[in-house]
């Protein structure tokens, strides 16, 4: 891949994101801010955003978005390193609780 591709790709994954994002918000907030890991004042921000403000934003060349999964227990508890496991169900339940409390110190 060119960095130009790249690039290019970075563009739609914002460009995505953001329209993901205000849609969630301007559906449910309280669950968009759980599910995008976003503060309120984010939240009201990409909320009120135009059109053409959102291309704008999403025409830069950094990502706007990141993973929130940035623990080893969170990444091991969704992935089970590939082990099937009867406590899928359970890991997964666990991982949204740490990631939900994350939430919770980030507000």
């Amino acid at each position: 891949m060119t960095a130009d591709q790249i690039l290019a790709e970075i563009r739609e994954a914002n460009l995505s994101y953001l329209m993901l994002a205000q849609s969630l918000i301007r559906a449910d907030r309280e669950q968009a801010l759980y599910r995008l890991g976003i503060s309120e004042d984010t939240a009201t921000l990409i909320g009120t955003l135009s059109a053409a403000q959102i291309m704008k934003v999403a025409s830069g060349n950094t990502l706007l978005c990141r993973f929130r999964m940035d623990d080893e227990l969170v990444w091991n508890l969704l992935t089970s390193h590939g082990k099937a496991s009867a406590n899928d169900a359970v890991n997964r339940l666990h991982a949204s609780i740490l990631m939900a409390g994350r939430h919770q110190e980030a507000a």
